[in-house]
């Protein structure tokens, strides 16, 4: 009698380098989201629930799926369905492709990874019932969709995220302004981006969207050869965004770039502190698992 196929771990599915191998970015998000969901019903200390909680008042920007058509003929009067873990908040993905986001010494880009980070974010907002909006920028914007639950706003978002690619370089101070400018209800923040850019040029520009009451979580997410580069010889490095090219040696790789990296990325986690953000350190080589964790966290702690 031949033997049963072993159980496969839903977290591999949330393995870049297997994303990679996947046909579209919708499969992609679906497939982190369900991966992750089946995990987290394996574990005490995370749930995802539907659980059906209680009736509002249906509002504008609502998805028409989620009215009770039979309140409606009992009563005449609009209501939707609130579920458990329901915010009835909105979430806002910023992602970052600036020119070094396209860095990636495993097969798969810093900006893939943001891809598939961002476009699974919105998959599970969306089953949150979350309105959900992007803003791809570079030194300039080159997509937004504002916060929206209606039906197909899913998949807009995720083609925005799709034709993001990399280029130029980086101006925190556009996208950050034109959200302030036309978003005014509080909501979920999400930066996903390798914040190659001045410390106190982050904090100016994000820091008022803390103060407008916006719950902010950067994602920062750093290539395995960034974080821990391993070179045997002296290496020419060209900046991706500015073309400047510097020859190194394996000695300033192993001891001054490796405290310069962990200097940037403490200064980047306090500057989030100082203004109420969550930081948290992606390795694009590992899974996702931990992003989308801290992301349910996030949300458990601001809801």
């Amino acid at each position: 009698m031949a033997s049963a196929a072993p159980k496969q771990n839903p977290m591999h599915l949330l393995h870049p380098s297997v994303l990679a191998s996947l046909s579209n970015l919708e499969l992609v998000a679906k497939g982190v989201v369900e991966g992750f969901v089946i995990g987290l019903h394996r574990s005490p200390k995370f749930g995802f629930s539907q659980e059906f909680v209680e009736y509002r008042a249906y509002g504008e920007g609502d998805d028409p799926r989620y009215i009770d058509w039979n309140v409606f003929a009992r009563t005449g009067k609009t209501y939707i369905k609130r579920f458990l873990g329901e915010t009835n908040s909105h979430l806002m993905i910023m992602l970052d492709s600036s020119a070094s986001m396209g860095f990636g010494s495993q097969g798969v880009t810093k900006l893939q990874v943001g891809k598939y980070l961002g476009a699974s974010l919105a998959y599970m907002s969306s089953r949150q019932h979350d309105a959900v909006g992007v803003m791809v920028f570079a030194d300039e914007i080159k997509e937004y969709r504002p916060p929206a639950s209606r039906s197909g706003s899913l998949q807009g978002v995720i083609h925005a995220l799709d034709s993001a690619q990399p280029e130029q370089g980086t101006a925190l101070n556009k996208p950050m302004a034109r959200f302030q400018e036309h978003i005014k209800r509080r909501g979920l923040v999400a930066v996903i981006s390798d914040f190659y850019c001045d410390t106190e040029e982050l904090l100016e520009n994000v820091r008022p969207l803390a103060m407008q009451g916006q719950d902010v979580i950067l994602f920062h997410l750093l290539d395995p050869a960034e974080m821990n580069p391993d070179i045997k010889q002296s290496t020419l490095y060209e900046d991706m965004e500015t073309g400047h090219a510097i020859e190194v040696s394996p000695v300033f790789m192993n001891r001054e770039y490796k405290a310069r990296i962990k200097t940037h990325i403490d200064a980047i986690e306090e500057a989030a502190s100082g203004m109420n953000a969550d930081h948290v350190l992606i390795n694009t080589g590992e899974p996702l698992e931990k992003a989308l964790h801290s992301y349910l966290t996030f949300r458990e702690k601001r809801g």
